[in-house]
């Protein structure tokens, strides 16, 4: 992994329209640094690139409930749940002006 240097910061700040301090660079620089220490220790643990990438890191088997459609075509009856109605079309309140 590639050090990350306060002109990197700064070229991916520019390039996200982000700007930054100089102090804001440094917490980021920071905040990389313990990121690729923790990396290093998890690279450090014999056998890591043996073990196959989880994508859930528990073994469980879920039951999924079946997917019924439920079919209602008495629009008339649903409208009814509405106070303002314009030619079978519910009016929504203005939220913003």
């Amino acid at each position: 992994m590639s050090k990350f240097t306060k002109e990197m910061v700064y070229d991916y700040a520019d390039k996200l329209l982000i700007g930054l301090t100089e102090e804001e660079n440094r917490d980021i620089l920071n905040e990389f640094k313990v990121i690729e220490e923790n990396m290093n220790l998890i690279n450090a643990i014999d056998g890591i690139s043996n073990v196959e990438p989880m994508h859930y890191p528990f073994d469980i088997d879920v039951d999924l409930r079946d997917e019924n459609k439920i079919e209602n075509d008495n629009v008339d009856e649903l409208l009814k749940n509405s106070d303002k109605i314009n030619d079978r079309e519910i009016e929504v309140v203005t939220v913003v002006e």
